[in-house]
């Protein structure tokens, strides 16, 4: 399928200035959803000039954010290599879908911390969040994990995940490793060793990017320590309070990548439905305000030359469960997302992506 006109204009314009910069989302179970789910979803996400969708390997056994899904297993379970590949075959036909027909690419996320600190594999079990980025064992066996990930082959390509740069953005290992940054020093070595993993897997490849997870907020996303971790292309940016999206808090972070010759991607962002604080959002009345805080912070981060990929996009009406930052296509707040999304192209990126975009 075609890309909306309006979005095409708008990148054309962008690029007569440099590189244009560009949208994404996230949608952690996008492993569920029916082929009809994908269909609606990456034709809206494709209207919104929407290039890269990032999805995570963790199972789910229910409905998520008003998303009825067909359930499956995490990748890993209550022992080392006792792989279950049901979310990779699903993901080869999300890929391949994406891709071929919407011309979006997707950012695989290995693990996350959410399942390390639930105890939802062996992972948490054995290691729990303390041990995990120390033992040795521990960093072996994920490192078994990322190989295995790597290796998984598509049938709609013939080609391992590691060759599939027709299908695939970029890699991370972990989101939010150490989500609550207690051991940054020692997280960033851990990350950096993971990276080079997932480097050695590619074979000597620049056609799919390494990036982080980011953490739980932007000063805890960029430790100084990842600037200078060789293997590392793209360094992810988290931020959900008023505070971190800003001009002002930005802008020596894009300073910092373009010295250490690193791309910044804004890999999580979004505004809260209730009018709580911004990074507490759980409770609370309708923010009057949401459609404004949108366009402010879409803004600020575009401004600075940051793509960035929202949190998250649903295929469905939000039910507005819990802490609430999703927007459901066709529902609440969507236009004005759309909106900033298709505009994003009008803004100059300060990190050129073109080479890894559809």
């Amino acid at each position: 399928m075609k890309t909306s006109l309006a979005a095409a204009c708008l990148a054309l314009a962008g690029r007569a200035l440099g590189a244009a910069s560009f949208p994404g989302s996230n949608l952690y179970y996008a492993a569920g959803l029916s082929t009809d789910q994908q269909d609606y979803l990456f034709k809206n996400l494709q209207d919104a000039g929407v290039k890269v969708l990032r999805v995570w390997l963790d199972g789910q056994s229910e409905s998520q954010k008003g998303t009825k899904l067909n359930p499956w297993n995490s990748l890993e379970g209550d022992s080392p290599g006792s792989y279950d590949d049901t979310v990779l075959t699903r993901l080869d036909d999300v890929m391949h879908r994406a891709a071929t027909q919407y011309d979006i690419k997707l950012m695989i996320s290995m693990h996350s911390y959410n399942t390390l600190k639930a105890n939802n594999d062996f992972y948490g079990k054995y290691w729990g969040t303390g041990d995990f980025y120390t033992n040795s064992d521990a960093i072996s066996t994920f490192q078994k994990r990322i190989s295995h990930v790597m290796s998984h082959k598509n049938p709609n390509n013939g080609k391992t995940w590691a060759e599939s740069s027709e299908y695939i953005f970029a890699f991370e290992a972990q989101n939010e490793a150490d989500q609550p940054n207690n051991h940054p020093d020692t997280t960033s070595k851990w990350q950096c060793t993971m990276a080079q993993t997932i480097k050695d897997n590619l074979n000597g490849s620049g056609d799919i990017l390494i990036t982080t997870g980011g953490g739980g907020w932007v000063d805890a996303s960029l430790p100084d320590a990842l600037f200078s971790c060789d293997a590392l292309d793209v360094l992810a940016i988290h931020a959900y309070g008023d505070g971190d999206l800003t001009v002002s808090k930005l802008q020596p972070k894009v300073d910092m990548a373009k010295q250490a010759g690193k791309k910044l991607i804004m890999q999580e962002w979004g505004v809260c439905y209730f009018n709580t604080e911004n990074n507490v959002c759980n409770s609370g009345g309708i923010s009057g305000d949401r459609d404004e805080k949108i366009k402010e912070f879409a803004d600020a981060v575009s401004k600075v030359g940051i793509p960035w990929m929202y949190w998250q996009i649903i295929p469905n009406s939000d039910p507005h469960d819990g802490y609430d930052y999703e927007i459901g296509v066709d529902n609440e707040n969507w236009d004005t997302l759309k909106s900033v999304a298709v505009n994003t192209a009008n803004y100059t990126a300060q990190f050129d992506f073109e080479k890894w975009l559809l």
